[in-house]
């Protein structure tokens, strides 16, 4: 029977599965991971649930349905969301979720023990069974349990956690406020983060019983904290600790200080002498090629995420940027290579992910599965949210679609296998009070926040009102940043679409885009092309002084 086809991102355009950790049970694959609200506010607002595909057909996912909810932890509602998880077999047969809970935007997240749920089956559902802790009953705390990875090591039960912040590294870290900082982050006591000989931060293992819940061996740092003059200090590990064992070797792969890229690590050993192996795959694309951070291809941000053999290809299973948030993250996937050296080359975002191969040139596209998506400056989201205007994934409703798509705007998709193709057409209208996406929940940019206005405003961001409407101290403030909020439009020359095949190539086909009283009502726009048959890229180059949205693509 002939496959359907599967794109990025590949689960329903309406679910947000971030923190991807793909595993393979019996004849599937099932996805576990946290579940972000549709245009929501903070992280994982939403209870687990889980999908799963046969590992003969990946364009065939199923929704399993809710597989655990927030409030069946005890330590909820005090804190309501849950992060990262992963799940593991047991010895017993028995499937066990391990997790941590936060509130919003990660707050208190670094505070809490290891939570395990258990269920029969690896869709679920899965009941509360009780948190990591020693033998006498003593729940374990030991470092920051965050964003915990499981793995069964023939048999023998291996948790992965942690965070890193570098300000241990840093000379005057007793007396410039940085421990403070820490006190307050961890929820430690001074004495408690003072007394680690090696520190607080960085990898961590623990060996557990086979009950699933009890510290067999003490945890311990699988990667020394300290990173200057080691393979790990240009890519240091932040978060999202995962464990793979690929032959006899084990790669960890986490996610480095730079926030956007999945990076890995390889040893003999499950527990000490890891070597930094490179980087996997970056949500902006930065690196590939030698891309720099300031090139960016798409908004970027959080990233985390595994590797894992399907039906002998290999594939690295991270998380995109939506909603001009690091709170609407979608799962993506890409085909990747274990050379015989054991090394990974970094692969870049495609549109055609899981697929077999590149996407039929002809038929109906979502514009949403968009790999590359920039204005020229695009900011970068750790924990942000922006009231800027920049080219978006949104959606108002059912309706999903690129908002704020203004003049230079590139929109790439790759790769097609174009076969006589002779015209494209856009779903599309230009962007106005009636059909603009206006979010009305808190605005946040976290310090990490970077981009041509990153920096800047979250130095103003005591000034953001709840509507996301950004208000002006003074006329010189609103010169600087004139993009905040939205500006009018004019109606001074016309607007079109580039088709080109390479972002700096030769125009293939133009498709002007006019306006039909400003309607909010979806238009088909289309216009003849000249691509040649074979597999290539496909972007469109915005120009023009409104701003327009897309919904589809139309490839005949």
């Amino acid at each position: 029977m002939q496959k359907k086809q599967v794109y990025n991102p590949f689960l329903p355009l309406n679910e947000y599965i971030p923190d991807g950790e793909p595993h393979i049970f019996g004849d599937r694959v099932y996805l576990y991971g946290s579940h972000d609200k549709e245009g929501g506010y903070t992280f994982c607002m939403q209870d687990y649930v889980v999908y799963s595909a046969p590992v003969t057909d990946l364009s065939d996912w199923r929704y399993e349905g809710v597989s655990y909810k927030a409030s069946q932890d005890p330590i909820y509602p005090k804190l309501k969301y849950m992060y990262a998880p992963d799940v593991v077999r047991g010895n017993d047969g028995r499937y066990y979720l391990y997790y941590c809970m936060g509130g919003d935007y990660g707050q208190g997240g670094y505070h809490n023990p290891i939570s395990v749920a258990v269920s029969d089956s690896p869709a679920g559902p899965f009941s509360y069974l009780g948190n990591v802790k020693y033998a006498d009953g003593t729940v374990m705390k030991r470092y920051i349990c965050f964003d915990p990875a499981a793995l069964n090591d023939d048999g023998v039960i291996r948790i992965y956690y942690g965070t890193q912040y570098g300000y241990e590294e840093e000379e005057d870290f007793l007396t410039s406020g940085r421990l403070n900082d820490e006190i307050e982050m961890f929820g430690r006591t001074k004495e408690e983060i003072l007394s680690y000989p090696d520190s607080i931060n960085g990898p961590i293992m623990v060996v557990l019983e086979d009950d699933m819940l009890t510290v067999k061996e003490e945890p311990k740092h699988i990667i020394p904290y300290k990173v200057k003059g080691t393979s790990f200090e240009e890519h240091p590990f932040f978060e999202a600790s995962s464990m793979r064992k690929v032959g006899d070797k084990y790669y960890f792969v986490y996610s480095s200080w730079q926030n956007h890229e999945l990076c890995y690590a390889v040893s003999d050993y499950p527990d000490k002498r890891f070597t930094f192996g490179g980087t996997i795959v970056s949500n902006g694309d930065v690196g590939y090629d030698g891309r720099s951070e300031a090139d960016k291809l798409n908004m970027t941000g959080t990233t985390h995420g595994s590797i894992i053999e399907i039906n002998g290809q290999w594939y690295v299973f991270f998380h995109r940027l939506t909603h001009k948030s690091d709170y609407s993250r979608q799962a993506c996937a890409e085909k990747i290579y274990i050379e015989e050296d054991g090394s990974i080359k970094q692969v870049e975002m495609t549109s055609c992910g899981l697929n077999e191969g590149p996407l039929e040139g002809k038929g109906v596209y979502p514009a949403v599965i968009a790999c590359n998506l920039t204005n020229g400056h695009m900011p970068h989201g750790s924990n942000c949210i922006y009231p800027i205007a920049f080219p978006n994934v949104t959606n108002l409703g059912e309706d999903r679609f690129i908002g704020e798509i203004e003049d230079g705007t590139l929109i790439g998709y790759k790769y097609f296998d174009f076969k006589d193709l002779k015209k494209v057409g856009l779903l599309a209208r230009f962007e106005n009070d009636e059909n603009r996406v206006v979010y009305e929940g808190p605005i946040r940019i976290d310090e990490r926040g970077t981009g041509e206005l990153g920096d800047e405003l979250y130095m103003l961001e005591s000034n953001l009102m709840g509507s996301g409407e950004y208000v002006y101290k003074n006329e010189e403030e609103k010169k600087a940043f004139p993009e905040v909020n939205q500006s009018k439009e004019t109606d001074s020359r016309e607007c079109y679409f580039d088709i080109k095949i390479k972002p700096d190539g030769d125009i293939l086909g133009r498709i002007n885009i006019e306006d039909f009283g400003k309607s909010a009502s979806w238009n088909l726009f289309e216009a003849g092309v000249d691509i040649p048959d074979g597999i290539y890229a496909f972007y469109l180059i915005y120009h023009g002084d409104k701003k327009v949205q897309l919904k589809e693509i139309i490839l005949k």
